[in-house]
């Protein structure tokens, strides 16, 4: 089964991101902070992880703790193993435009989605499109 990821900090909206995989016929994986996502990304590498790797992440900028979301997307880039995944910065707060080139462009992101997200069907083709261009 095809997998997709998220990380984020508000358990309404990992829960409503992870029903809405369900729905779509994709199995969820969910990340509360950076630094849990950073040890995932590690046992990838690191050949501990087996199964499917997921094709996307739906990827909170700021996190708890002290790894950001940006990081977490220069990490995965990173990785030999997940480096081709779609990658799709959310964010609640207001950046300037500059501050979204340079988000995208450290985290190596394909798109960023400002909070509240988009409605379900415009979403799912945005996530199924940053996923097709990966492939």
């Amino acid at each position: 089964m095809t997998t997709w990821m998220v990380v984020e900090d508000e358990p309404d909206l990992y829960e409503m991101v992870l029903a809405m995989y369900e729905w779509w016929g994709f199995e969820g994986l969910a990340f509360v902070n950076g630094e849990d996502a950073l040890a995932w990304i590690d046992h990838v590498d690191e050949g501990r992880v087996q199964g499917d790797l997921p094709q996307l992440v739906l990827l909170d900028i700021r996190l708890p703790g002290q790894i950001n979301g940006v990081e977490v997307g220069a990490r995965l880039r990173q990785s030999p193993y997940l480096e081709s995944m779609g990658i799709v910065l959310m964010t609640a707060y207001k950046l300037s435009p500059k501050e979204e080139k340079l988000y995208k462009q450290k985290s190596g992101a394909d798109l960023l989605l400002y909070k509240p997200l988009p409605a379900l069907k415009d979403l799912q083709e945005m996530l199924e499109k940053v996923v097709a261009q990966r492939q």
